[in-house]
């Protein structure tokens, strides 16, 4: 390990690329421990509206708008109920049907960063008794709902920029043009 951080560690390793290799040659790159992100829709005036949340992201000294999402930083926990967790403290939301939306690794030249996008519909408040107390980034997050159509268009147009909304809405537009058939169940496994 070349350095332990507080959410990922920088790693090198001997590598050799195929068989007949003599030397290995080093490879270095950010050990991730994953995440989840989540597009939760629900139907609003317009069309479908899906929540987005603020957050100030310090690598690009800039406040982004993200689709819920977090890290899985509690051991053993499984990528749906990660999801789950993290929709109801970013936004008091939890909704009623889950489902996955798009698998991807967000820079695999560079880290082994894994992410899961789910679907979540029936959307619902969680009760104001049961609600999470947000701390540090999340302390002064607001939530925006926005329609899934000016969603889309935000990322053509190039105003959305964080890679977990950017992947998610455009995977949301795909399915619901196939008419959700896309679409895999929320247990559905990672295909590696």
């Amino acid at each position: 390990m070349l350095h332990e951080g507080k959410v990922f560690d920088l790693v090198g390793e001997d590598v050799r690329l195929d068989a007949d290799d003599t030397e290995p040659v080093v490879r270095e790159f950010l050990d991730h421990p994953g995440a989840v992100a989540v597009v939760a829709l629900r139907e609003g005036p317009q069309g479908e509206e899906l929540a987005l949340v603020d957050q100030y992201r310090h690598p690009l000294r800039a406040v982004l708008w993200e689709i819920p999402a977090g890290l899985l930083d509690v051991a053993g926990e499984d990528y749906l109920v990660a999801a789950q967790r993290e929709l109801a403290e970013e936004t008091d939301l939890q909704a009623g049907r889950w489902d996955v939306l798009v698998d991807y690794f967000t820079s695999p030249g560079g880290s082994n960063e894994s992410l899961r996008i789910y679907l979540a519909r029936d959307v619902t408040e969680v009760p104001e008794a049961e609600r999470y107390e947000r701390a540090d980034e999340e302390r002064d997050m607001t939530t925006r709902w926005v329609t899934l159509d000016d969603a889309l268009a935000a990322v053509h147009e190039g105003r959305l920029h964080n890679p977990s909304a950017v992947v998610g809405i455009l995977a949301a537009a795909s399915a619901r043009a196939a008419g959700w058939a896309t679409l895999r169940p929320a247990d559905a496994p990672w295909f590696r």
